[in-house]
């Protein structure tokens, strides 16, 4: 029972035992008295620190249990008690011990600090401190900062129409969504970056410590520049337990984790014990340890230093799991163990013993001392906090979108290619969009950043190197190119990373773009399900402020991932985008450059989207003159006149062409010219969708269609032949409401794939241009019989394509020279 003795040592001598009716003894802590340690602190100082640390503990403790009945001025009854006991109690003492020690620097240095709170389900902690700063109050009218704006905060807590168990953006001073684990420290890097005066307070559960993301993250250091950068105080909160499980970190040798962390470019400092006043006096020293070792870090680098990459200082962390808890529940040891992880009493509404426990564990705090006759704050405890701008709960940089600045834009159009006619010559898109992005880059030296996951010159990006290099603080070897402590690209091969520091950057105000393979972006399904909700709930707290939207940009796409193989082709990312809300996602298949170069200012320039754009990499035919595509992005969805015929002839069409993505624009634009030259009589309409949304009706999405305009352009009873950039069933999603929707045949990526060629590669999801032919030719029932000699001579083409392939190792030439028709031949 060695552990259950440390637990109930962690504050002093036990209370009375309660029985339950299962006879399991119940224990709670009984009010320790703050005893004596040595350090920064003088007596005074550690007294207050204390008296914050008990009152906020206290109020989270109320967050989880309590839905009346606040400060205890009554019997505590079941009524009090909310019938549903939902939070996470083990990890919120710890965050409470960072926060009110990061206030007394933040006071004494004059700081400009922010907290993140990366252990899971850590809310009580944040709110609560919140509510001590008056933050809370100013915020929500409704919780003001009394007797009964406690019991507001309390009944609110992980209660219907109320606010979440975890940091959320409801949450005064948070910029980090505490639902997923994994994200904090690249938050924290995130925000530090471009923010010179920033100090970032990032606490980190080691049960989070465990995840991939986070396991890559401790590399964020690599990219943050002295010089120019905030700085971000990792503390690695070891309480050795996550839900049912020691966690890795707490348990290896402290050695070993120190000499892990040092290898990760630490210089790290342990804070350890369950003695309040000790911890106390030992975080005090360590966050002044650490402030000192960053002002040196930050002056010598800004005095012109020689540019080597310091070893960055940090705290590890080491209190009891639920430290100030029951120590005993029902006979099982519970503070400084797994059954501390969520709610330490879980019966307490209906257990009299523990309700009796729960009414000493929340008197252990001594609230009498810590509130006045109102309710709120001891002026004492109301003089911890800083004030104004400088509380950790009212900062601005984690409410970014109070401190957006637009982007210095350069005018696409300059960059815009001559289309003297369609298909007359090829680009590679994403490298004429470099070009754009290298301008952009250059206007914004401090407020836009490039991410990529070592893919930005694969991705044809390169051009942006021309007037940055890439951030890089680590060691230069003589073989390395475009590597500058002052970069403006951050290439990692990490798409968590990527991600995650983009996420920070935005939330903290500023602009970005992140490309990467289309197929591996997948990597990051859950941290953009993460971001994307935080935008969907941000958007309905009146008091946060749109930030600058997500950018995506997916090269090395599916259809020209023919070299790479089966591995690297999956258009899949789209399907997981849809599943968001309507308010906040974008999906965008530009067919050209010109049509990419438009989509992208546009994306730049919104706020508060995911914006995902997709554009090959590969030489393209370019369709669209710039005021084409200006006027072709602008209405998101248009029928191409010059490539369909017949049109106008006797007013619908026999069929339509449908597209979206380059390369089904180019199979459909081959497959209308093959139905002009052999089917002349044939009346065929070719659609192009950039703006995937608008497939959607007008009450499903922002930018959908009314049925009127959808019936207009896609008619409301001919076919309908959509060659599509993903999988065909996305399109079937969008569109099964439309009235036309059961003469629509989608062709898309069928999970066929392989190394081979590119015509072979749409060969094999019967996306090619052939394939389409014959899709018409089935579908249109005036062909059915009259089109049999044309379908056959497909067919055949098809056969004659493909052994080409394998004869030659690269596609046929009719297909591999082929050009749009050049109308005045």
């Amino acid at each position: 029972m060695a552990q259950q003795a440390q637990a109930e040592g962690a504050t002093g001598d036990t209370a009375a035992d309660n029985v339950d009716s299962s006879g399991g003894r119940t224990v709670a802590p009984r009010p320790y008295r703050l005893g004596e340690a040595s350090g920064p602190l003088s007596r005074a100082e550690l007294t207050a620190i204390d008296a914050w640390w008990r009152a906020a503990n206290y109020l989270s403790v109320g967050q989880i249990y309590l839905m009346d009945n606040p400060l205890l001025r009554e019997p505590l009854r079941p009524e009090h008690i909310k019938p549903r006991l939902l939070g996470h109690f083990g990890t919120v003492p710890g965050l409470n011990l960072v926060w009110v020690h990061a206030n007394r620097a933040i006071r004494q240095r004059d700081l400009d600090a922010v907290f993140v709170a990366g252990p899971g389900h850590g809310g009580p902690g944040p709110n609560a401190c919140g509510w001590l700063e008056g933050t809370y109050s100013e915020l929500y009218s409704d919780i003001p900062r009394d007797a009964e704006g406690m019991r507001a905060l309390f009944a609110q807590f992980s209660f219907p129409g109320g606010v979440p168990s975890h940091c959320a953006p409801e949450t005064p001073g948070s910029f980090h969504e505490g639902g997923e684990l994994g994200y904090s420290l690249l938050h924290a890097y995130g925000a530090a970056l471009d923010n010179p005066r920033l100090t970032v307070f990032c606490v980190i559960g080691d049960g989070e410590a465990e995840t991939g993301p986070l396991a890559g993250s401790w590399h964020a250091n690599k990219f943050l520049n002295p010089a120019r950068d905030g700085a971000v105080i990792p503390i690695l909160a070891l309480n050795e337990y996550k839900i049912a499980n020691p966690t890795i970190l707490a348990r290896i040798p402290e050695s070993e984790l120190l000499s892990l962390l040092r290898g990760y470019g630490y210089d790290p400092v342990v804070v350890a014990g369950s003695d309040p006043a000790a911890v106390h006096q030992a975080m005090a020293a360590a966050t002044d340890s650490c402030l000192d070792r960053i002002e040196r870090i930050q002056r010598a680098a800004r005095g012109g230093s020689d540019g080597a990459r310091p070893s960055w200082p940090m705290i590890v962390l080491r209190t009891p799991k639920g430290w100030t808890c029951p120590p005993i529940v029902d006979g099982d040891p519970v503070e400084g163990t797994f059954r501390a992880h969520q709610v330490p009493l879980a019966a307490a509404r209906d257990n009299d013993a523990h309700r009796a426990v729960l009414d000493e564990w929340l008197k252990s705090y001594r609230p009498e001392e810590l509130f006045g006759a109102n309710g709120g704050p001891v002026p004492e405890l109301i003089e911890q906090s800083p004030v104004g701008d400088r509380r950790m709960s009212a900062n601005p940089i984690a409410n970014g979108g109070l401190l957006i600045r637009d982007l210095a834009l350069p005018d696409w159009r300059d960059f815009g290619l001559e289309v003297a006619r369609p298909g007359a010559v090829k680009h590679e898109a994403t490298r004429v969009l470099g070009g754009w992005l290298r301008e952009v880059t250059r206007r914004n030296p401090d407020n836009f950043l490039t991410f990529a996951p070592d893919e930005l010159a694969s991705n044809r990006l390169q051009d942006i190197l021309e007037v940055t290099g890439r951030d890089w603080q680590a060691e230069i070897g003589e073989f390395d190119v475009k590597l500058d402590r002052t970069g403006r690209v951050i290439e990692v091969l990490s798409e968590h990373m990527c991600q995650g520091l983009l996420e920070g950057y935005l939330l903290t105000g500023r602009h970005g773009v992140f490309t990467c393979y289309e197929a591996f972006i997948h990597i990051v399904d859950a941290m953009f399900n993460q971001h994307a909700k935080w935008l969907d709930a941000s958007a309905q707290v009146p008091w946060r402020r749109p930030i600058p939207s997500l950018n995506y940009l997916l090269s090395s796409h599916v259809w020209r991932q023919d070299h790479n193989g089966f591995t690297h082709q999956d258009p899949g990312f789209l399907d997981v985008v849809l599943n968001k809300s309507p308010e906040i996602v974008r999906v965008y298949l530009p067919p050209d450059a010109n049509t990419l170069l438009s989509t992208y200012d546009h994306c730049l320039r919104s706020r508060h989207y995911v914006n995902v754009v997709v554009a090959g990499k590969q030489p393209q035919e370019s369709w669209l003159s710039v005021p084409e595509a200006a006027r072709h992005c602008a209405r998101g969805v248009g029928i191409w006149e010059w490539a369909g015929h017949n049109d106008t002839v006797g007013g619908t069409p026999d069929v339509v062409l449908a597209c979206a993505g380059d390369v089904p624009t180019l199979e459909t634009l081959a497959a209308a010219a093959i139905l002009r030259d052999r089917l002349p009589e044939l009346r065929v309409r070719v659609v192009n969708v950039v703006d995937l949304m608008r497939l959607l009706p007008e009450n499903e999405h922002p930018h959908g269609l009314p049925d009127s305009e959808f019936d207009t352009l896609f008619t409301r009873d001919r076919p309908v032949i959509f060659a599509f950039h993903g999988y065909p069933w996305l399109i079937h999603r969008l569109t099964y409401r439309r009235t036309n929707h059961d003469e629509l045949h989608v062709r898309g990526y069928k999970e066929k794939g392989t190394t081979t060629t590119p015509f072979d590669m749409v060969m094999l999801n019967d996306l090619d241009r052939y394939h389409l032919v014959t899709d018409v030719i089935d579908r249109v029932p005036s062909l059915r019989e009259t089109a049999a000699g044309l379908r056959q001579e497909m067919v055949d083409a098809r056969w004659n394509a493909r052994q080409w392939t394998r004869e030659h190792g690269a596609d046929i030439p009719v297909v591999a020279e082929w050009t749009w028709p050049d109308p005045s031949r």
